[in-house]
């Protein structure tokens, strides 16, 4: 009897603290020339110089596209990366283009993505969170505050957020630190319904709505995910595009130097 009640005990401890959890990242689907690919697929093709392009993520048009094809391979699942592949033309000419283009270089015009930037003050704004509650940014005056504008369509939107408790929410839970999360320009229901799932991995956010780019178009242009991170006084003091390598140590450590002061 004493057996089966400690048995029982770590069960329910164990159920309990996989509860507070964090998932793990969702699975990767690769797609190559609009089929399902393996990465021993796509270094194959990287080694040998047809890869045209890889993009880490579609849009929902695209993914929706792919789950009717492949059904239940796909799901809906966001984590997609589609990889194009030269044909043989195609790889000779780009080949040529490659060493023309090293014997004469063009300087590259690099896309603006920021509205807002370094040292700029904070457009204020109230979002709206999932839950019906309204949170003011200048009514966090005196906080540190991050603020992540994502989709739920975007991959490395939703990739990002898994690391988001153990190097941003974890460490700085016990200090004058906000995090919000804004979704751009999408419904709430579709909103909602991507937070639950993401809220049953353990990723309890501050999970905001902003439908119709109101907030965005004050901030940011182009691509998502973005991050902002303000200052106390509401001076934005760093800002990041995208989900690359070590982007939310970064973060994390401007985090650790604001709360500092």
């Amino acid at each position: 009897m004493k057996k089966i009640i400690l048995l029982a005990i770590f069960l329910i401890a164990q159920s309990f603290y996989a509860q507070n959890q964090v998932a793990k990242k969702p699975e990767t689907i690769i797609i190559i020339n609009n089929e399902i690919a393996t990465m021993d697929q796509v270094m194959k093709y990287g080694n040998e110089g047809y890869v045209k392009s890889m993009n880490k993520g579609v849009s929902e048009e695209k993914r929706n596209e792919l789950a009717k094809k492949f059904g239940d391979k796909i799901g809906d699942r966001e984590f997609i990366v589609v990889v194009e592949v030269f044909t043989e033309q195609e790889k000779i000419e780009n080949d040529k283009k490659t060493k023309d283009t090293a014997l004469d270089p063009k300087p590259q015009v690099e896309q603006k993505q920021f509205l807002l930037n370094v040292n700029d003050k904070a457009k204020d704004f109230t979002l709206k969170l999932v839950d019906g509650k309204e949170v003011k940014l200048s009514d966090l005056k005196g906080k540190v505050v991050l603020v992540n504008f994502w989709a739920t369509w975007c991959a490395p939107c939703l990739q990002e957020f898994y690391d988001i408790p153990s190097k941003i929410i974890e460490p700085f839970k016990n200090d004058n630190f906000v995090f919000l999360a804004i979704s751009s320009g999408e419904k709430e229901t579709a909103v909602a319904k991507k937070v639950t799932k993401l809220k049953n991995d353990g990723l309890n956010f501050n999970f905001g709505i902003d439908p119709n780019n109101i907030i965005w178009n004050q901030y940011a242009t182009n691509a998502i995910p973005k991050n902002f991170l303000i200052d106390q006084n509401g001076i934005i003091q760093y800002v990041a595009v995208g989900n690359a390598e070590g982007n939310l140590d970064k973060i994390a450590s401007e985090i650790k130097k604001l709360l500092s002061k």
